[in-house]
């Protein structure tokens, strides 16, 4: 795998940028526009072809291979970012797999509704908790600090015909909306990155399904790169579904100021 080579902007102001499920699809084209800008890009994903294939197309990348669905890989994988860099700027929580299969339909094994639930869920929880002692420290003091979680439009309107993979992204948009209250006396900002459906192929659907990637990637990365709250596009940045978004943070916020939870 090929190494940057010389820039001029000096490696203090970096940034180092963990990416997963960055095999394809979105956590891919990120992990690509990351690269563009001279970051340190770390990418996951399961080993396989699409795998090799990813590590060669992110110029410079380093590529540490698992499964985010199982704990012990993420403990690994957490394991490979403090003994290497040392350092984190940027968690990009992408990671996911969709059933596409109604409630009444769905014959599946526990095994695959688990790991599902494991990969979309607990899998950003516990990469958050590895890796908060990295974000919240660092050998470069004017570096910002961010963590992206990746949900959905179906966190919002459930979706039949994936309803497991609904149910999380629902969770996993409560998490992000105390993480970013656990941060917010700190320099880490959180964002929600709320795709609606894009053509990646995500629950093997089919080709001109959904939003074309490169576009919605062209208009969230600079939004990213901002360290916005929350980050949508076309549906999820329609001003009715705004409206939505921030009155229900506001009724958020009302509830948690009155609460002494501790904070970091």
């Amino acid at each position: 795998m090929e190494t940057h080579s010389a820039h001029t902007v000096a490696m203090s102001t970096r940034k180092t940028v963990l990416i997963t499920g960055a095999t394809s699809g979105i956590g891919l084209e990120l992990a690509r526009r990351y690269a563009d800008s001279e970051a340190d890009v770390f990418i996951t994903g399961r080993p396989g072809a699409r795998f090799d294939n990813a590590q060669a197309s992110v110029q410079g990348s380093k590529a540490i291979p698992g499964d985010l669905s199982r704990p012990e890989d993420r403990e690994h994988l957490a394991e490979v970012i403090r003994s290497g860099p040392g350092a984190l700027d940027v968690l990009v929580n992408n990671a996911g797999i969709q059933r596409r299969v109604s409630i009444a339909a769905d014959k599946g094994q526990w095994q695959e509704r688990q790991q599902e639930l494991d990969l979309l869920l607990a899998a950003p929880i516990h990469l958050v908790h590895l890796l908060t002692p990295l974000l919240l420290t660092s050998d470069k003091p004017n570096q910002a600090k961010q963590i992206v979680n990746v949900t959905s439009g179906g966190a919002f309107f459930p979706q039949v015909f994936a309803p497991a993979y609904s149910a999380a992204k629902a969770a996993l948009h409560s998490y992000t909306e105390n993480l970013r209250f656990a941060f917010a006396n700190t320099a880490v900002a959180v964002t929600e990155l709320i795709p609606p459906a894009v053509a990646t192929g995500l629950g093997d659907t089919g080709p001109g399904h959904g939003a074309d990637l490169d576009a919605f990637i062209d208009e969230v990365f600079p939004q990213l790169e901002l360290r916005s709250e929350y980050v949508g596009y076309g549906p999820t940045a329609a001003p009715d579904f705004r409206s939505r978004l921030a009155a229900d943070h506001d009724r958020f916020l009302a509830t948690s100021a009155q609460s002494d939870v501790l904070r970091h």
